[in-house]
């Protein structure tokens, strides 16, 4: 069975655009993003106190749907890493140590989640990895040769950051943040690459 050929628009500054607007115009989006952005920039933006972590992870597991069945056992492992000043100088290592955990002598390895978990403090220092924007990744890769790398490796956060980094420029975006860049990525990935239009980046699996 031959596959179906997908022809994804050429990154642009309108392409982007289009898709910023189209991001304010969900609202289900934009308020959930404003929800997330109370409580971790105004109400608990350190790392130093349990419920606040407590907090902070069960609002993302929920929202985000990252399928962390124990929320206890994340919360104390980044209480333990002590991130708050890590998160400020914008150390990309970080996101291998909160991913990391032990459940019921079980190692789990929650990528995804610990992206967003680090993005929901620092947006311009550290863009959320999901399937979406791999697959606009390893497109434009596949077609423009905009940098050279494994898919795999995209699981390796500093990687993966350099890829965006690369794309970014090699586009002629340098306008943008990594937030928006996300923000557009991900929509991009959502319409070409989803076998389900329905499924939004709530419902979005590590």
């Amino acid at each position: 069975m031959r596959a179906v050929k997908i022809n994804v628009p050429n990154p642009s500054s309108e392409q982007v655009e289009y898709y910023l607007r189209a991001w304010d115009e969900m609202e289900n989006y934009h308020l959930q993003e404003d929800a997330l952005d109370k409580l971790f920039f105004v109400l608990c933006p350190e790392n130093t106190e349990m419920s606040d972590i407590l907090l902070k992870v069960a609002t993302l597991n929920e929202f985000y749907s990252t399928n962390i069945f124990s929320v206890y056992p994340v919360a104390k492992r980044i209480l333990s890493l002590n991130i708050d000043a890590r998160l400020e100088a914008g150390d990309v290592s970080l996101v291998s140590d909160v991913q990391k955990v032990t459940i019921n002598g079980v190692k789990k390895n929650f990528y995804s989640f610990a992206t967003k978990y680090c993005s929901h403090h620092k947006p311009l220092d550290y863009p959320i990895y999901d399937s979406y924007v791999e697959k606009v990744l390893c497109y434009f890769r596949d077609r423009d040769k905009f940098m050279s790398f494994k898919t795999p490796e995209l699981k390796d956060y500093a990687k993966f950051k350099e890829a965006l980094i690369a794309f970014r420029f090699f586009y002629g975006l340098d306008q943008y943040n990594l937030k928006e860049i996300d923000k557009y990525m991900w929509q991009l990935g959502k319409k070409f690459f989803s076998k389900s239009y329905g499924k939004n980046r709530a419902q979005e699996k590590q």
